[in-house]
């Protein structure tokens, strides 16, 4: 009876607000789900890739393989992985749910996180956003990190912390920077929560953002979670960047 009370309330509520393309806006048959044309064109990431930023390779050259960029500069996480590349074809998709108030999207993404980072999470201990300076996140009321953490969190039976990690230098935005100069930006500019420092000792951090663009951000994240005793950084995040010749 409660199911058809559930399934019944759901005919009555998609008929006064019919659920949307999380990406395009159309009209879907599921809540949280994309239509047809958007999901062909966005371009999910998996094997063959990159062992420790899962960079994607065009064909396989084994197992453990890294990539020019890793091989030059070893990051300071362990590995890190994503669900599609952050393109044209899916920058609607990121940046509604990131500054629209789409939040409705993030139990499919953290399904969809849950899959592209399913070697992460079975070694994880406790998941952790990336943070906001406190002035960005009052103009935008929410961190979408924090969402996806506590929604991959509830998916995949982990403990999470919000406040593990602070944002203590409210940097310039990066879209314009290169690599270097995103890394000059971010440096300092988180810290380990006094109160929580105890959480991170001797875990498995699997740190959570939205896009991995050149792993600066999250790369400072990382170096300051190993510097307050975590055990290891692994990184997931929704979208990443695919830079030609990595």
């Amino acid at each position: 009876m409660r199911r058809r009370l559930a399934g019944l309330g759901r005919v009555m509520l998609d008929a006064v607000l019919p659920p949307l393309c999380l990406a395009c806006g159309a009209v879907v048959a599921e809540p949280g789900s994309l239509c047809p044309e958007c999901w062909e064109k966005v371009a999910f990431l998996g094997a063959p890739q990159c062992q420790s930023c899962g960079h994607p390779f065009d064909v396989d050259p084994g197992e453990g393989m890294l990539c020019g960029h890793c091989l030059a500069d070893a990051p300071p996480w362990r590995r890190a992985r994503a669900v599609f590349r952050y393109d044209d074809s899916s920058k609607a998709l990121v940046l509604r749910f990131k500054h629209a108030d789409r939040l409705e999207g993030a139990p499919a993404f953290a399904r969809w996180m849950a899959r592209a980072g399913a070697d992460l999470l079975a070694g994880a201990e406790l998941v952790a956003p990336v943070p906001l300076h406190p002035f960005r996140l009052l103009a935008r009321r929410y961190n979408q990190a924090a969402v996806l953490a506590v929604a991959l969190g509830r998916q995949a039976g982990l403990p999470v912390e919000p406040r593990l990690l602070l944002r203590r230098r409210h940097t310039p935005a990066q879209g314009h920077l290169g690599r270097e100069e995103r890394r000059r930006n971010v440096r300092g500019a988180f810290a380990v929560n006094p109160k929580l420092r105890d959480a991170a000792a001797g875990k498995a951090v699997l740190l959570i953002d939205d896009v991995l663009t050149t792993g600066a951000t999250v790369g400072e994240c990382a170096r300051v979670l190993r510097a307050a005793g975590a055990a290891a950084v692994d990184v997931l995040t929704l979208g990443r960047v695919v830079h030609p010749h990595a």
